[in-house]
């Protein structure tokens, strides 16, 4: 081998390496997939502290924010909501808006589905009538309870009705 070769790949190998410690640990991330169509996201870098509990103000904040992900739900369509292992190990939530959807932590679970009717339906609680909700932000909650106090991650995605 010459020594020009010999130089080429080494400093081939140098910049890999360069590269790859440059790269960031991914993190998990929730998809939520309509029929044949699948979206996938992670929380927002204000919604997630690196595995820390979330303080209760951004938590709240993180549940009201706009997302960037959407997906179409048409009528009677099933909604399907995957977690990375590492999100169904702690447990997590569905959460409607500000409106939690699962009765309990799911836990040790990396799926489950929803009809979608049921998350744009809306009952207002003073006349009991329901009405239907053009969009809805859905929150998937990494958290080990249902009261909001153990929340480490939110992500969240934008459902639109469609027809």
């Amino acid at each position: 081998m010459s020594i020009r070769r010999a130089a080429t790949t080494i400093g081939a190998i140098s910049l890999g390496l360069v590269a790859l410690t440059a790269c960031d640990k991914p993190t998990a991330q929730a998809t939520v997939t309509v029929g044949t169509r699948t979206v996938t996201a992670e929380a927002a870098d204000k919604c997630y502290a690196d595995g820390k509990k979330l303080p209760q103000q951004i938590f709240v904040a993180c549940l009201q924010a706009k997302p960037t992900h959407h997906i179409t739900v048409g009528v009677g369509d099933k909604v399907r909501i995957g977690v990375d292992p590492s999100i169904g190990k702690k447990g997590w939530l569905v959460v409607r808006n500000t409106s939690l959807v699962t009765s309990e932590v799911l836990k040790d679970k990396t799926y489950w589905t929803v009809d979608g009717d049921q998350l744009f339906s809306e009952q207002d609680p003073q006349t009991g009538q329901t009405s239907v909700e053009k969009s809805v932000t859905l929150n998937i909650v990494e958290s080990s309870d249902t009261s909001g106090q153990e929340s480490y991650r939110v992500i969240q995605f934008t459902l639109t009705r469609g027809k």
